[in-house]
């Protein structure tokens, strides 16, 4: 059994003579992978009269669908202005560029600034529906009815004397979470285009290589129609369900899925000029994040199955360059409750972490990078009396309400004085000490906060009596999500896959997503993951199209032997 289950990517094959070889299918371009920068990148590629292959490897949707359906978009949407917030592309620009790290040129940091208006156009041409209602206060995903809001760090002081502030996070209309809403908008425009095919239960396992190293095919592995493919489908889907509350379970029904696939999925060649990568990350390859990012190896996967490197792995197959792959985002949000932000946040020896107001992913690269992985959230009782309250009033979303409110009922170490609390987390009672007192002096507006929080967020420690939450990235209770965040190496504009050798794009191939490097990969946002798998799905998906008319036919009137299965 493959170590990992994770899809099994071979060594490409290098035809010398690809007219004699036995093609299944031919098309315009493939797309490897059904989730929102897939399909973006097939219609585009659709509307500029490429004919498309969309493969995916369960039935759709993968990490995009799971998610809450954010898009980050700004400099002055219709949604912005009808709430009553002025943004303009160079104040987004400004803040993007904080958390960006240069991670893209500024080119191209600008360039998807400026067009992110049309972006939103674009998705509601498709629709995709958004709204202008803003939640009341700061909030890690808003419930209903709010769908703008500040997703990152928009409004903490260190960002905004930078950058004025404005909400950009736009959360598609829809019931509950609203990923699986956004992405049956795109389901639904790429099964309307007939110029694209959809086959499901179909991995991709190498490329297809000509004399020249230029991609010119890929080898496809379907699992055939008939109770075999059902059969698939029902593991895929059960997996997906248990992964939150059973994953150990969940690993043991992907690892049938691999043995489903290795026994009984039959190779489909097709013949293309264009493959577009778009498979996720690879949270999901512990052998990966070990190699590249082991201190996240405790952390709970944030993904779908899919997100296995698979897309990844296949482009180093044809010599392409990798760039951040030890870069992971991890999620600690303490916020909602409210009042968990207003209190103080320590490591294993008492020292505090950071700023407690900033994003759940930038408290948490701060836990993992600089700490250890191990925290603690220190609260008197009055801040956990008004936190559970919120907790049990009904107002928040269970994913949130119900971790926070076990813990405060029956996860948390309390004591009477803070050295006692200290003694009990196994820390130094006089580090503790003086952190708490540091903390409620800036509270009491008596000194500036040492970490730059804003008065508001600020509570008073001093009034006891004391606990401690552990808000550690292995917790069970209160799991630390995180996603991978690097991938191959592109060119920013068009998607093309660079290669190590020289550093030029490998003919055909392209990346999109985060199987490739892009906007999102330096440090994470809430919205700007899916807005750059639509940003780059769009790019690749154009650029495909601009193949000279005389290559693009040749591969058009190919005969396909093999019809794709749905």
């Amino acid at each position: 059994m493959h170590p990992d289950s994770v899809t099994p990517v071979y060594a490409p094959l290098r035809l010398d003579d690809p007219d004699a070889h036995p093609w299944q299918a031919a098309c315009d371009a493939v797309v490897v992978g059904f989730g929102a920068a897939g399909a973006c990148a097939a219609l585009e590629a659709a509307r500029g009269r490429a004919r498309v292959i969309v493969a995916e490897r369960f039935e759709g949707g993968g990490a995009s669908a799971k998610s809450g359906g954010v898009v980050y978009a700004g400099g002055g949407t219709s949604y912005q202005a009808a709430a009553g917030y002025a943004d303009t592309p160079q104040a987004m620009a400004d803040y993007l560029r904080q958390e960006t790290g240069g991670v893209v040129s500024e080119a191209t940091l600008q360039s998807f600034c400026e067009r992110s208006r049309d972006m939103l156009a674009w998705l509601e041409d498709v629709g995709v529906r958004f709204a202008a209602t803003v939640p009341p206060r700061k909030t890690s995903y808003p419930a209903q009815p709010y769908y703008l809001y500040y997703s990152g760090n928009e409004a903490v002081p260190a960002y905004a004397q930078h950058a004025a502030p404005a909400p950009r996070g736009h959360r598609v209309k829809g019931p509950g979470m609203s990923g699986r809403t956004l992405y049956g908008a795109l389901r639904a425009a790429v099964e309307a285009r007939a110029e694209i095919t959809v086959m499901r239960q179909a991995a991709a396992r190498r490329l297809i290589v000509g004399k020249d190293g230029a991609v010119i095919g890929i080898e496809l592995w379907q699992v055939p129609p008939g109770r075999h493919q059902r059969r698939h489908a029902r593991l895929a889907r059960l997996a997906e369900r248990l992964h939150n509350a059973m994953p150990g379970v969940a690993d043991l029904l992907r690892q049938r899925l691999l043995q489903l696939e290795l026994r009984h999925a039959q190779p489909v060649a097709v013949r293309t000029r264009a493959v577009v990568l778009a498979t996720g990350g690879f949270i999901f390859n512990r052998t990966m994040v070990a190699r590249h990012a082991g201190k996240y190896l405790q952390n709970w996967r944030l993904g779908a199955t899919g997100c296995d490197g698979s897309g990844i792995r296949l482009g180093e197959s044809a010599g392409a360059a990798t760039r951040h792959l030890e870069r992971v985002s991890a999620w600690r949000f303490i916020n909602p409750p409210f009042e968990w932000a207003r209190g103080c946040v320590v490591d294993a020896q008492g020292t505090r972490i950071g700023n407690e107001e900033t994003y759940g992913a930038t408290l948490g690269h701060a836990i993992c990078e600089r700490h250890g992985g191990r925290a603690w959230l220190i609260l008197n009782r009055a801040l956990a009396r008004a936190a559970l309250r919120e907790c049990l009033g009904g107002r928040l979303w269970a994913f949130q309400a119900v971790p926070a409110a076990m813990l405060l009922l029956a996860g948390a170490r309390r004591a009477s004085s803070i050295e006692a609390l200290a003694g009990k987390l196994g820390m130094p009672p006089a580090a503790l000490r003086a952190t708490v007192d540091a903390y409620s002096a800036a509270a009491r507006g008596e000194i500036p906060d040492p970490a730059g929080k804003s008065a508001p967020m600020c509570a008073s420690l001093e009034a006891g009596p004391w606990l401690a939450i552990d808000i550690s990235a292995n917790s069970r209770v209160f799991p630390c999500p995180a996603i991978t965040l690097g991938g191959l190496s592109v060119e920013e504009s068009s998607g093309r896959v660079l290669a190590v050798a020289g550093g030029a794009p490998i003919s055909g191939l392209y990346a999109v997503g985060r199987t490739a490097v892009g906007i999102a990969s330096n440090h994470y946002v809430s919205g700007l993951s899916l807005a750059d798998c639509i940003w780059s799905g769009r790019n690749a998906g154009r650029h495909l199209t601009q193949q000279p008319a005389g290559e693009r036919q040749a591969h058009t009137n190919e005969e396909i032997t093999h019809e794709p299965t749905y």
